[in-house]
């Protein structure tokens, strides 16, 4: 296996101006704050403009990570966007944010694995630094997913919220970057989180615009007996490829979908609470932006320093399932 070192050097993420708290969905669904923060943890969420799509969040979050990398677009080989929420079916969302950066020599793609898009997308960047064919590689995770709530279901207009988070990867020091990495999948359970038209299954028309098909439907109790298996598994199998055991974590940044949910992947790891990062509270789940932007605040906020093993762990769409385990060393730590 080649022994290229792979790790984040540079990081952004961007949230929309637009603050919905709970007290403004009272006057919107039967639903109560307090029901909201006991069951969810979240209190508020962002929401994106009429005239923001899913690819100005992603940018302007790329914008920031390349300024914290030291480099320019143009020094990018490939550009990944992790989203459930794309501009458009194509072009890619991709595409559309390589041309707002000017990226002009990068490839670019679309990454769909529902919430763990982000982590998928570091583990796919990784392979190509690894191999030798790319040096920077920018992954990312935008959503704007209140462009496809359904604001008259009590049940999922609560959950979610709009942003984008940003990394670029990079060869770094040995020994640091991604240390362990756990994907998984089960395509039997794509039936419990899903947007039901506008796909070829069934193509968009007036009977499925009438039907309310065009907004995200979820099994809210058989997701969320998924998570609690899954988040705890995937996080396990990735500190055991890396050789690490879960005490020697310093952080876990998991995808931030459900209080109760983090909280049962930190019991499964034997992990106190102070140890995790939490943000559902101000953003509620931002789906594949999610696992980004808690990374981003995590690492300004001090929460985690050069030298700490962390873990990120996400479920999502699909059923899908992804971890991976860092040995922090952003600083000057690009290989030359």
């Amino acid at each position: 296996m080649n022994s290229r070192a792979v790790g984040i050097i540079g990081l952004g993420h961007y949230l929309p101006d637009r603050v919905l708290t709970n007290k403004e969905l009272e006057q919107m669904v039967d639903t109560n704050d307090e029901w909201i923060v006991d069951r969810t943890g979240i209190k508020e969420r962002r929401i994106a403009a009429a005239d923001q799509a899913t690819s100005d969040l992603a940018a302007a979050a790329a914008q920031k990570a390349l300024a914290d990398a030291g480099i320019t677009a143009d020094q990018l080989d490939l550009i990944i966007v992790a989203t459930a929420t794309p501009d458009m079916f194509f072009p890619s969302t991709a595409c559309l944010v390589q041309e707002k950066l000017k990226a002009t020599k990068a490839a670019a793609f679309d990454l769909a694995a529902g919430c763990s898009g982000f982590a998928y997308g570091l583990v796919t960047a990784s392979q190509f630094i690894k191999a030798g064919l790319y040096r920077y590689v920018l992954v990312v995770g935008a959503e704007t997913l209140s462009k496809i709530l359904d604001w008259q279901d009590r049940n999922t207009c609560v959950l979610f919220g709009d942003g984008a988070g940003a990394a670029v990867l990079g060869e770094v020091p040995a020994g640091c970057g991604i240390l362990g990495m756990n994907l998984g999948a089960d395509g039997a359970g794509g039936d419990l989180l899903k947007m039901p038209a506008g796909g070829s299954r069934q193509p968009a028309s007036g009977e499925t615009v009438d039907n309310r098909l065009h907004f995200i439907h979820m099994n809210g109790n058989e997701v969320f007996k998924f998570a609690i298996k899954v988040m705890g598994e995937a996080a396990v199998a990735a500190l055991q490829q890396a050789g690490i055991e879960p005490e020697a974590v310093d952080c876990l940044i998991p995808h931030q979908a459900n209080i109760r949910i983090i909280q049962s992947a930190a019991k499964r790891l034997k992990m106190p609470m102070e140890k995790v990062f939490v943000n559902v509270d101000k953003y509620g789940n931002t789906s594949a932006a999610s696992i980004p932007i808690a990374l981003d605040e995590a690492v300004n906020s001090g929460r985690i320093k050069n030298g700490d093993l962390v873990v990120l762990v996400g479920f999502g769409a699909g059923l899908t399932w992804a971890a991976c385990v860092l040995k922090w060393c952003k600083g000057d730590n690009t290989v030359a």
